[in-house]
């Protein structure tokens, strides 16, 4: 297929400098250190509890895409998802803080490293150094459900009068313009519930991580030639795309691929169509994207989702290597069909 319009697909292509931010999406947006971070849904509904969250692109794609934007100290407070959390740093140096009350170990991650975090298992961030940074994130399935707080953090929240409806929706409560008796609202888990939520010990976790530059590259992925390196980071199972699993499988569901895709100048990847859902993140450097008469460029920041199905090709333009991170659908991406 090659009959999608550039307007057609500008409304997959959401820019860095498009995105609309969120300051009041979560429980923790008033406590002290959390009130300055921005929360993005770019792909799929999210995990925010704020009406307030806009959503880019609401097309059903297996997992979401999102993302948050912190300056120095501004901490993400801690929670647990039933679903994958994948965190790829595109900029500045991040702490994550495991355990409830931060009390089960911390790691540092910076630009270019990927993490993903186990289900079922506290974990906060804050961003370490000075400036702003920029936390991309994918979340598992469709409906990555509501997050889970930990006790401290609904305490906290109280405090400023923000709460939680049982349906994961937050209520300001010092607004005036509503009572208690009209919602059915959440309560903290209990001691029962939150002893269940356990850190696995750091070695594990550290099987997680994939630090930047270390991700080696796939010569049979199809789309290795001159040039153009394909390296797998999340790869819960052999592939039909000839990736071995690795180096971070898992021990719960992802439902995803990730991938880091590396062009070198000039570089040039032929067109080709594929299955699955496919999210392209630009880490850094640019990329050209053609079909049929018409391109798109991206730079870095900028994410696409290409329609399934459509014949492809990408092309490194600039005069230093691009880095894109790739999102693939399922847990099994087929191989591509290249056109003839």
């Amino acid at each position: 297929m090659t009959d999608w319009t550039r307007e057609q697909m500008e409304q997959r292509l959401v820019r860095y400098a498009d995105l609309v931010p969120c300051r009041t999406a979560f429980l923790d947006t008033r406590t002290p250190g959390s009130t300055e971070k921005e929360n993005f849904t770019i792909i799929g509904p999210g995990v925010s509890e704020s009406a307030d969250q806009f959503v880019h692109i609401t097309e059903k794609h297996g997992f979401n895409i999102g993302a948050a934007r912190q300056p120095f100290g501004c901490i993400n407070s801690q929670h647990s998802h039933e679903t994958a959390e994948v965190f790829v740093v595109h900029s500045g140096h991040w702490r994550l803080l495991f355990g409830p009350n931060r009390e089960d170990g911390t790691l540092d991650i910076a630009p270019g490293d990927v993490v993903s975090v186990p289900t079922r298992m506290f974990r906060g961030f804050e961003k370490i150094d000075r400036g702003l940074g920029f936390l991309y994130t994918v979340l598992g399935e469709d409906d990555p459900g509501k997050v889970t707080w930990a006790p401290a953090v609904f305490e906290a929240a109280s405090d400023f009068g923000l709460k939680l409806t049982k349906e994961g929706m937050l209520i300001d409560t010092s607004a005036g313009d509503y009572t208690l008796r009209e919602a059915d609202l959440a309560a903290p888990i209990d001691t029962g519930h939150a002893e269940q939520l356990v850190t696995p010990p750091l070695e594990k976790l550290l099987q997680c991580i994939v630090r930047a530059g270390m991700a080696e590259a796939n010569p049979q992925s199809p789309l290795a030639r001159e040039g153009v390196q394909e390296a797998g980071l999340i790869v819960p199972q052999a592939t039909d795309d000839g990736f071995a699993p690795g180096p971070i499988v898992g021990w719960w569901p992802h439902g995803f691929n990730l991938r880091l895709l590396t062009l070198e100048s000039g570089a040039f990847v032929p067109p080709h169509a594929r299955s699955e859902a496919e999210v392209l993140f630009v880490q850094s450097g640019a990329l050209e994207m053609r079909w049929g008469e018409e391109s798109l460029f991206l730079g870095a920041g900028d994410t696409l989702t290409v329609p399934k199905g459509l014949y492809r090709s990408y092309r490194n333009t600039a005069s230093v290597p691009a880095q894109v991170f790739v999102t693939r659908g399922t847990e099994n991406p087929a191989r591509p069909v290249f056109a003839a």
